[in-house]
C-alpha cells in the first residue's frame, strides 16, 4: 500500500505516523530543497514531529523556516513567498486527534503531485538520502509573519469596504484558522467565535465540519442577528457554510454557489468525479462546464492551472480559486462567501439552487483493488453506450443520471455514488451500482 493518500501521510500517531517516518520525510524533501517552511497544527503529537521533520531537512544541508502552529494553507502560501522549494506541514487535517500526517507543498501553493509523493516515498524506501556531512547541516529561522501576511493577502481579496456591518459567527473547531477571525474583523464585520482556543483533542466538536458537527453553529446562528457561519477543520484548509436561519449549507450546493460566482461563458471549474450534478446544472445556465478530475485537492488545484479553468472545488469542502493560491485555504473561501452574502442573504442563494437527487453508501471489502479490476471489466461489456469515466473508479454517465463506484483512498471501502432528477431513477441506478459491486465482491 502507498505511503501518501489522497492528501498526503496521514494516520494514526506510533503506528502509521511516526518520529522516524517524520525524520525520512524531511531527509527526503531536503535531497531536492535547500530551502523548507514547515509548520503544524494543533495536535500535540505536532511539536515533536515537527521537530523531527526539521532535523532530517537541515540534517541533509537544507535551511528550514518554522512557521509553527499555523492553518495549512498559510503555509503553503508561505512557500512561495520565502522563496522556499518546498513546505511540509504536519497535520491530519479533519481526521480524528489521535491520527497525524504530512503534507507536502510546492512553491505554487499547490500540494506535490503522484510523481513528486512516489519520488518521496522511493528515497523513503531505499534509505537514499543526500546527508551533509559534519559542518554542512542546515539553518533553522522562525517564521514570525506567516499569519499576518495571509491576513493581508485575504483582506486584498475582497472588495474594500464591502464586509462592513456584516456578523458572522466562526467556529473553528479548535483548530488553526484564526487567521479567519482577524481577516474578517479587520474588513469590518462583527464576528463572534465558537471553539477558537487552538486544541488538538478537539474537545468541542469532531475536527471535520460535517452538518451533524457543526449543530452548535447552527443553533447559534439562528439565536442570534447573524449573517452567515463559517466552520473549519483543525488545519483550516476546509470551509463549511450555515446560512442567516442556521440552515447547515449542503456540500454540493456550496460547490455549486462558489462555481457559478467565479465562472463566466466558456470558462470550466475543475470538480472530482462524485460531484453532484447540481454544479453542471447551475453552469449550464451561464453557458460554463465543469471538467472532472481524480478525488483529492491535489488533482483539483493541477486542473485549475489550464487557462479556461476559474475555480476547483470539492463537496468536502477544499475551495480553490488559481488566482489567489493553488492550495485549498479556507479563510478565503470563507471571506470570498461573506462577499455575496453582503450582496444577497445565503439563504436565498441556497433556495435558488434546484438539487438533483444524490445517494451515497459505502461497502467494506478487504480487496478493494480486485474488486475494483472486476468493475472496470463488467462496466464496458454491460453498458457499452454509456459515458464511462475511469480516471478514477468507474463512473456510468446516462442522459438522465450517473453512478460511481470508486475504491477508498485511505479505508477499505467501495464508495457508491448513484444521482438522477428523477428520485426513482436516481434508486435505479444505486440498485444497479450495488449489483454490479455484489457480483464483483462474490467473484473475488
Amino acid at each position: 500500500m502507498s505511503l501518501f493518500g489522497t492528501s498526503g501521510i496521514r494516520g494514526p500517531v506510533g503506528d502509521v505516523v511516526t518520529g522516524e517516518l517524520a525524520l525520512s520525510v524531511g531527509r527526503a524533501v531536503a535531497t531536492d530543497a535547500d530551502r523548507i517552511v514547515v509548520g503544524r497544527d494543533p495536535r500535540e503529537s505536532g511539536e515533536w514531529l515537527l521537530e523531527a521533520v526539521s532535523a532530517g531537512a537541515r540534517e541533509c544541508g537544507a535551511d528550514v523556516l518554522d512557521a509553527g502552529m499555523v492553518a495549512t494553507p498559510t503555509l503553503a502560501r508561505a512557500v512561495g513567498r520565502e522563496g522556499a522549494e518546498a513546505g511540509v506541514v504536519v497535520t491530519a487535517s479533519h481526521n480524528p486527534p489521535e491520527d497525524n500526517g504530512l503534507k507536502l507543498w510546492n512553491p505554487s501553493g499547490q500540494a506535490f503531485e503522484a510523481a513528486q509523493a512516489d519520488r518521496i516515498e522511493k528515497r523513503i524506501t531505499s534509505g537514499e538520502y543526500e546527508l551533509g556531512n559534519w559542518d554542512e547541516g542546515g539553518g533553522r529561522a522562525v517564521l514570525e509573519d506567516a499569519n499576518e501576511r495571509h491576513v493581508e493577502e485575504l483582506m486584498a481579496a475582497v472588495e474594500p469596504g464591502s464586509l462592513e456591518g456584516l456578523s458572522v459567527v466562526v467556529d473553528l473547531g479548535n483548530g488553526a484558522g484564526g487567521v479567519t477571525i482577524d481577516a474578517l474583523e479587520r474588513l469590518g464585520c462583527t464576528v463572534e467565535a465558537m471553539h477558537a482556543e487552538p486544541d488538538g483533542s478537539f474537545p468541542n466538536r469532531p475536527s471535520e465540519p460535517t452538518a451533524e458537527n457543526c449543530k452548535a453553529l447552527c443553533g447559534r446562528v439562528a439565536e442570534t442577528d447573524a449573517d452567515l457561519g463559517i466552520a473549519h477543520d483543525g488545519d483550516a484548509d476546509r470551509m463549511m457554510a450555515v446560512d442567516e436561519t442556521g440552515r447547515f449549507v449542503p456540500k454540493d450546493v456550496l460547490l455549486a454557489l462558489f462555481a457559478r460566482e467565479a465562472a463566466s461563458e466558456g470558462t470550466r471549474v475543475a470538480v472530482p468525479v462524485d460531484t453532484s450534478l447540481v454544479v453542471e446544472d447551475e453552469l449550464a445556465k451561464l453557458g460554463a462546464s465543469v471538467t472532472h478530475t481524480r478525488v483529492g485537492d491535489v488533482h483539483v488545484a493541477e486542473r485549475t492551472t489550464e487557462p479556461d479553468v476559474v475555480f476547483g472545488g470539492e463537496p468536502s469542502g477544499a475551495w480553490i480559486w488559481p488566482d489567489e493560491t493553488l492550495c485549498p485555504d479556507g479563510p478565503l473561501a470563507a471571506c470570498k462567501l461573506a462577499a455575496t452574502v453582503a450582496e444577497t442573504p445565503l439563504s436565498e442563494r441556497v433556495d435558488s439552487v434546484v438539487s438533483p437527487h444524490l445517494l451515497r453508501e459505502n461497502v467494506e471489502t478487504e480487496h478493494k483493488e480486485a474488486v475494483m479490476e472486476r468493475v472496470a471489466t463488467a462496466v464496458p461489456e454491460t453498458y457499452p453506450d454509456a459515458d464511462l469515466l475511469t480516471i478514477d473508479g468507474v463512473r456510468v454517465g446516462f442522459s438522465d443520471g450517473w453512478f460511481l463506484l470508486r475504491a477508498s483512498g485511505t479505508q477499505p471501502l467501495i464508495r457508491v455514488t448513484a444521482e438522477s432528477r428523477d428520485q426513482d431513477r436516481a434508486e435505479e441506478l444505486r440498485s444497479v451500482a450495488t449489483g454490479l459491486l455484489d457480483d464483483a465482491v462474490e467473484s473475488v
